[in-house]
Order: structure tokens, then sequence, then C-alpha cells
């Protein structure tokens, strides 16, 4: 039974994160094309003015920053509705093993864990946490190499977009293996956002706890969806604020993503950026992704439980 429990969980898993995946593809686009430091002037057609200076680095003149509208507008407009699902398939081969690499790996790391300190701890769940992130991002880093260069990727209304398969032997051809890690200290960096959404959701789902006894007579609600809607707010105020802190670090991932060899290491990257556009631009891409993670969340799971729910009825 708990065997059957797990795979049931992976599947179940997988295929919230695919209809996800699917459905909130064209902001998950939009919010890497702003995080690049070629998308902010591209599509407009505005002159990239650079000056250099002494040492050698170049300052970009203060422009208006793009609006989440205004992109998607553009690119229906010069690439068609297909370029909102560039990068799709690259994203659906990796939601199911990225899932199942990051359960096993915590599952693992718990148990090693919980013979070192306080089983069941705070500490143990987020060192379980961080090191499942570590694991995930390592071994699923190529896939996402490749769906970033095939959004940032720009064609004409009714030209094919690069196929997964042809991209990643461009980046191997060019770059050699070592290309389908760039980014990866980013990700590493980006485990910090999963302790912050544990850390605040542990502690938003004690004080519903506490307070459960108080909200149930008062709303006009079953005890069980109570605790679903709960759950749900719990999640997305945590997740909200763990994006908000750790955003940063999807920026400069984007960035070291990149073809060229501009962006070279986590923190030339951040100091480039800072320098050249100032720190506002540690945010660019911002709002889709928080208008993203919302819809994103409730598909997951609402997909989640319906195959639970079908499964025991079998």
């Amino acid at each position: 039974m708990p065997r059957r429990s797990t795979a049931l969980d992976l599947v179940a898993g997988g295929c919230g994160g695919t209809a996800g995946a699917i459905l909130t593809c064209p902001l998950e686009v939009v919010k890497t094309r702003l995080q690049s430091s070629s998308w902010a002037l591209k599509p407009f057609c505005l002159p990239a003015v650079q000056l250099q200076q002494l040492n050698g680095t170049l300052i970009r003149p203060e422009l208006p920053s793009v609006g989440v509208l205004r992109l998607l507008r553009t690119m229906l407009e010069k690439e068609g509705v297909h370029s909102l699902f560039c990068g799709l398939g690259p994203n659906l081969i990796g939601v199911a093993p990225s899932r199942a690499i990051y359960f096993a790996a915590y599952s693992g790391a718990k148990d090693q864990f919980n013979t070192i300190f306080v089983p069941e701890s705070k500490k143990v769940h987020m060192l379980s946490a961080a090191c499942a992130g570590v694991t995930s991002s390592t071994l699923t880093s190529p896939i996402w190499v490749v769906k970033t260069r095939m959004q940032l990727e720009a064609r004409a209304k009714g030209e094919k977009c690069t196929s997964g398969l042809q991209c990643a032997v461009h980046i191997y051809y060019r770059e050699g293996l070592r290309g389908f890690y760039r980014g990866i200290t980013a990700s590493y960096a980006g485990v910090s956002e999963t302790i912050i959404h544990f850390v605040i959701y542990e502690a938003l789902k004690q004080q519903l706890r506490e307070h459960k006894q108080l909200l149930s007579p008062s709303l006009p609600l079953s005890p069980s969806v109570v605790d679903f809607c709960g759950l749900m707010a719990a999640a997305a105020v945590s997740k909200t604020c763990a994006s908000c802190i750790a955003y940063p670090h999807e920026v400069i991932r984007t960035r070291l993503r990149e073809e060229g060899c501009r962006y070279s290491s986590f923190l030339q990257t951040f100091q480039l950026v800072v320098r050249e556009e100032g720190r506002s631009a540690l945010y660019r891409g911002l709002l889709p992704h928080l208008i993203r993670q919302i819809p994103n969340a409730a598909i997951v799971m609402v997909t989640y439980e319906l195959i639970i729910h079908l499964s025991t009825k079998m």
C-alpha cells in the first residue's frame, strides 16, 4: 500500500504539473523575455545605444520598462500565437522527472537527517528541501536551459520555432556539455525560495490549526472545505512572499542561460545588472511570475485532488 500510494502521488503530481505548465506557458514565456537582457529593447526596435567606459564596461541609457500587456501584444502581432508556447516541449518533458527526483531526494535526505537531528523537526525539513532542490536542479538543468533558449528565440509570423532537439544540438556544438549547466549556481541560490516558502507556509498552517475552531462555526462551509481553502490561502501567501524575496536569482539565471559570454558567474552577473541597469532590473518579470504562480498552483492542486479522488472510486 505505501508503494502504491507513493506511485499515485507521483502520477497525480506529474499530471497536475503538466496541466499547469500547458495553461500558464504564455506567462512563463513573457516572464523569461522580460528577464532577458535583450528583450527589454528588442521587440520594440528601440536603438540599443550603449556608452563604453574606460574600463570597458557598457552603460545603457535609462529606458521605460516594458509592460506585460505590451509585450504580449507585440509577440502576437510579430510572431503569432505559437510564440506564446515556445519551450513548452522541454517544459512538459521536465515537469514529471523533476518532481519525481525532488520527492525521492527529499524522502532519502529526510531519512538520513532524522537520524542526526530531532526527527521531523523544522531543521530536518529545511535541510531535506535544500538537498532535494540541489539534486533536482543538477539533474534537470539541461532541460531548463533548452527551454529558456527556445523562449528567448524570436521568429517571424508563420515561421516554425526551433525544436527542443535542434536547440540541444546547437548548444552542444557551440558550448559543449558545459552549456547545459549555465545558470546552475543561480538555481542553487533559488533553493532559498523553497526554504522561505516552507517556513512561512508551516507558520501559517500552524496558525490555521490554532484558529480552526474559531473559524468553522462562523463560516457556512464544511470543515473539509475550510481546511482546503485555508491551505490554499497559506500556500498562495507563502509562495508570494518567497517569490518576492528570492526573485532576483531568476533574473540572474535567465541572463546566465542566454547565448553569449557576457555573463559568466552568479556574482559577476548580479554586479553587472545592478551597475548597468539598476537594482529594479533584478525584479523584471515579477508581475507575470506572480500572476502565473496563483493559477498554476490552483490548476496543479485541482488536478492532483481530482486524480486522487477518481482513483479511490475505482
